[in-house]
């Protein structure tokens, strides 16, 4: 069996299933699709803007919602732009190369995004457990070492995860078919497309990416129930809940779906579409919103940044 992938002409491109059924379909599907990556991309960057111009949101838990905004940022880009692209074209393809680049970044930046929502559960459960407590603990010198560096070990562990997935994908002959049955190259329908058995491959990477997700899931779901357990006045726990509901909104819309396409080996199951889109275009447009629909702190500073704005303009 080697010895006949190595006969063959590796794959040189992949051609893309896309989201579209019929071409008359595509344009109506690039209008949608082009105001729904917009709009992350505007709300995205103004809670940037917002968080990092106003002293008042100088707090952790404003610095990590404004990394959390820099990756979904950063994730809906990795595939949105090829997709709208593929949308006004008749023959949707990827390169080789701009096919591994893409599930490398989906993964750096997913990966990232898991670490940092685990982050800010330990962040939610000293603001509400040990609310006086709270900016001391966190503004010690071990909590700013922390929160400058996070960054960086957010990345380093996407990086490593990344670089894993990445390179067990890149080991493996593609020889044809080079048919991706999805809009984007990911693992489990590029991992399909191996001309060998990929059994033992597909266990290496469902412990990877299966153990990670799930890991941070339960992590994340216990320090919620600890939250709500620990809090013993029936006002406290209904406010403690409320401030709690956005994060475990965005929780459950991210890691579902990962749990569900990484945690199970790759050839037994078909990648929903809808479930595809979901986790890497919707749910990057309702973060922005489920962040800032309620927080009367970010309201507030928004309208203090749009009046300094009208008033800058009017000098």
């Amino acid at each position: 069996m080697e010895q006949l992938w190595r006969n063959q002409t590796p794959v040189g491109e992949f051609l893309l299933a896309g989201l579209s059924p019929t071409p008359q379909s595509q344009a109506a599907l690039f209008a949608v699709f082009l105001l729904v990556y917009v709009s992350p991309l505007v709300g995205n960057t103004l809670i940037m803007a917002t968080v990092s111009s106003d002293p008042c949101l100088c707090t952790p838990m404003y610095f990590l919602l404004g990394n959390l905004s820099f990756l979904d940022l950063c994730y809906s880009t990795v595939t949105a732009p090829k997709m709208l692209l593929d949308f006004l074209s008749d023959r949707r393809s990827i390169s080789y190369q701009a096919c591994m680049a893409q599930l490398f970044f989906l993964h750096f930046v997913g990966a990232a995004e898991m670490f940092l929502l685990t982050v800010m559960a330990y962040d939610r459960y000293v603001a509400i457990c040990k609310p006086l407590h709270y900016h001391s603990i966190m503004n010690r010198t071990l909590g700013r070492t922390c929160m400058s560096l996070l960054p960086w070990d957010l990345d380093g562990g996407g990086f490593l995860h990344s670089m894993v997935q990445t390179i067990l994908t890149m080991q493996l002959p593609f020889c044809g078919p080079n048919w991706v049955d999805n809009f984007f190259c990911d693992v489990p329908p590029v991992i399909k497309l191996a001309c060998t058995d990929t059994y033992v491959v597909e266990l290496l990477m469902v412990s990877n990416s299966g153990l990670i997700s799930t890991s941070c899931f339960i992590i994340l779901v216990a320090s919620y129930t600890t939250i709500l357990v620990r809090i013993r006045s029936p006002e406290v726990w209904r406010k403690g809940l409320s401030t709690c509901a956005s994060h475990l909104t965005v929780v459950t819309l991210f890691f579902r779906p990962c749990i569900f396409i990484y945690a199970q080996p790759f050839s037994i199951f078909s990648v929903d579409k809808l479930v595809s889109v979901l986790y890497n275009i919707i749910i990057p447009m309702l973060n922005p919103l489920i962040y800032t629909l309620r927080n009367k702190e970010v309201k507030s500073a928004r309208r203090r940044l749009r009046t300094k704005g009208i008033t800058s303009r009017g000098r």
